[in-house]
């Protein structure tokens, strides 16, 4: 079988994981440090700024039954791009929101879904008709600012063990993304 990986930062790598995971055509979810300065890396050197790196996930998937703009959708519809270095209680460069890809062809994409959300004004009240439009705008003042790093990965470091599959391995976990609610809403569609 084919497939293809992307990587995802934003907020905590477990949560991510946990997310991704449910998803239809994705294959494996990895927990690890995009571009570390070092690749003697641990979670306790990034959680601590000790060393320079974005917690995050590789994601495998199967280009067949999904792409990138569906994996896009699903990344900042649980993550704030909106904020900088932050995603809840998540403070830090190494919760920061990202994108990076290891294939050029990938990138197009990547660029339109971010321009297409840079260009977008906070969402409008619900109209008569119960529907919410969010229009690109030209006007500047209006755009909100995106913090999302879109780049080449250069360096994935996988997370150790205790790490991987950290939620199905400690269920009851504080997490910054409502699993359940996510799982109950990809169930539905």
């Amino acid at each position: 079988m084919y497939t293809k990986k992307i990587y995802f930062s934003g907020g905590s790598f477990h949560d991510l994981q946990a997310v991704f995971e449910e998803l239809p055509g994705v294959v494996t979810v990895k927990t690890g440090y995009i571009n570390p300065e070092s690749k003697a890396v641990d979670y306790e050197a990034v959680a601590g700024g000790n060393v320079k790196a974005v917690m995050g996930v590789c994601v495998e998937y199967n280009p067949k039954k999904t792409d990138v703009s569906y994996l896009l959708d699903i990344l900042f519809s649980v993550t704030d791009p909106y904020s900088e270095n932050r995603q809840g209680n998540l403070i830090g460069p190494m919760f920061m929101c990202g994108v990076y890809h290891n294939t050029p062809e990938d990138l197009p994409q990547i660029q339109l879904h971010l321009n297409f959300m840079a260009n977008r004004t906070n969402p409008p009240a619900v109209a008569g008709s119960n529907l919410t439009i969010n229009d690109p705008v030209s006007d500047q003042k209006q755009r909100r600012k995106l913090f999302v790093r879109s780049e080449e990965i250069k360096i994935f470091v996988e997370a150790e063990e205790p790490h991987q599959d950290y939620l199905k391995k400690n269920p009851s976990a504080i997490t910054q993304i409502d699993i359940q609610k996510f799982k109950n809403y990809i169930k539905i569609q």
